[in-house]
Order: C-alpha cells, then structure tokens, then sequence
C-alpha cells in the first residue's frame, strides 16, 4: 500500500482573460489520484470536508480507485486556492486556508502493509497536519520507502526559518526529495546546487530536480545524470509535478523495488523516464488530470524493467 498525505482542496483557476473554473486539487491530492490512476493500491491520508466541494473531492478520489480509509472528515469549509495561468499555462497562487478543512488532520494509525509513503506541499506548512505528517514520517518502519516533495508555496509559508528547520528534520527519514528549480529557489535562493546538496547532506538518498520542459537531473551521492524531457503542447503545468511524485511511487510499487534498491541507478533512470512520460502527458490537459495507465502503453511497463 502506498499512503499518499497531505492537502486536498479546490483551484479556483483564472485563465488570462478572466474566466474561472473550479477545479479540484492540492499536490498529495493529485499525486494519490496519480497512483490510483496508474493502478497501484494507494491509500490518502487527509482531511476532507463535508460541504459540497469537499463531497466533490471524496467522489473523485474513489473515482480514481483511492482508498478512503485514512480520510478524515469534517464539518470545516473546503481549502480553496485561486491558480492564475499567464500566457503559457503556468500558474501562481493564492490560498484562503483560515478555518477550513485541509490543515484539520490529526494522528491515526497506518496501514501494516505500508511500503511508500509520499507527503509534502502545504502538508509540511499547515498545522496541525504540519506536526502530524511529520510524526508520522519519523513513525514509519524501516523498511517503508519515504517520498518527500516539499513543492513550496512561499505565499503561505510566513516563516521560512521554521519551514527549513521542518525539513531538516523531516530529510532525517526521507529517502527520495522532488524538488523544482522553484522550491530550490525558496530552499536556497540562488543557491540551487548547494540546495540540493544540503538535500543530500540531510539524510535524502535520491534528489529528483525537475524543471518544467528541460531534462530532470538526478542526485546521489554517486553524482547526478539526467533525464530528458520530451517536448509537449502545453495545456497547463497544473498537477504536472505532483503526476510525477505519484507517478515515481507507483513504478517502484510496481517494479517489486524497495528501499535499498534506490541505490540501483538503472532502476531510478527507469523510474524517472516512466515518470516524465505522465507528467509530460499530464501537461497536454487542463488542470490536474494525471493519465491512466493504459494510455501510456510501452511508455509504462516497470514489470519488465
């Protein structure tokens, strides 16, 4: 079982001429609507609330073949967020969290089948889910593959200070780190090699650095390669890094790997490669929709890596 933890919300997205649409989203959201698109059994650890939006959010998770049983559910407002896409699809922010039900999560037990555990975004920065998700990071055993993707939102994040402390602690039990050249930037602003080095440093055993069309690079204490990225028309970038992180989740679930294998810089090129293809792919539609697994085709078969 894969648990994916953190935020579930609704994008109010603002096109450039004015138009709004509601579309459902937050990153560990679209990330778990990611694995359970790709077919692998995936579990969402959030807060979800009873109102109409948050009714929206818990049809589309099972729609997706999510399993419920770690939602937690409350008479709170759904989180909401405003996405304003420029001229060429890519958003920036706005979020309207007071009293509302995303950052409403508090401890439960876990799945004893548990393999990989994917948190990160606004589930590293609102509280309680904040000390939660990080209780819970630092609970897992030992043999549980634990996927961090800090995803940063500046715009909510007031004190930074306390941000990268969280981290920090958080890298001590984090095997794998997504970060794009946007999050390094907050990381270590102009600074991105000895970002992700200090990544490294922290206990991470692979850093993943996206960056929207050009290659992704790898890290590790061995060196970095990279992995291109194959050219798209780009609906909008909206849930393109969070098709990544689920993506990256479920073909290790399903290339039977684990934890030490992330040693195996065969099997993290493969990983990375099947991963950009549902990102690339994620790009082509409006909002997050992230690709089943059979419309990938040859492009998606970790079974025979």
């Amino acid at each position: 079982m894969i648990v994916v933890g953190g935020e579930a919300l609704v994008d109010l997205v603002i096109d450039p001429d004015g138009a709004v649409v509601a579309k459902l989203g937050g990153g560990p959201f679209n990330a778990a609507r990611a694995v359970g698109r790709l077919g692998s059994d995936v579990a969402f650890l959030g807060a979800l609330s009873l109102d109409r939006f948050g009714t929206l959010l818990h049809r589309q998770l099972t729609a997706d073949g999510v399993d419920d049983s770690l939602v937690q559910f409350t008479e709170l407002p759904t989180t909401l967020a405003s996405a304003e896409l420029d001229e060429h699809g890519a958003a920036s922010y706005h979020f309207y969290l007071a009293e509302t039900a995303a950052p409403n999560l508090h401890a439960l037990p876990l799945p004893s089948d548990l393999s990989i555990l994917h948190v990160g975004t606004l589930g590293m920065v609102l509280e309680p889910m904040a000390s939660t998700l990080e209780a819970v990071v630092h609970g897992v055993g030992d043999d549980v593959v634990v996927l961090l993707d800090p995803n940063c939102r500046p715009r909510v994040t007031p004190d930074r200070v306390a941000y990268l402390a969280r981290l920090e602690r958080m890298l001590c039990r984090a095997d794998v780190v997504k970060v794009s050249s946007d999050d390094l930037e907050f990381i270590a602003p102009g600074q991105h090699q000895a970002g992700v080095q200090a990544l490294l440093d922290g206990g991470a055993v692979l850093v993943l650095h996206t960056d929207g069309g050009r290659s992704v690079h790898l890290h590790c204490a061995n060196g970095e390669t990279e992995v291109p990225v194959p050219a798209v028309d780009v609906a909008d970038t909206i849930g393109a890094g969070d098709a990544f992180g689920g993506a990256f989740a479920a073909w290790w679930d399903q290339a039977g790997l684990h934890r030490h294998d992330l040693r195996d810089g065969d099997a993290v090129r493969a990983a990375v490669a099947a991963s950009v293809e549902v990102a690339a792919l994620s790009c082509t539609r409006v909002g997050a929709q992230p690709p089943a697994r059979a419309e990938l085709g040859e492009r998606w078969d970790p079974e025979h890596r």
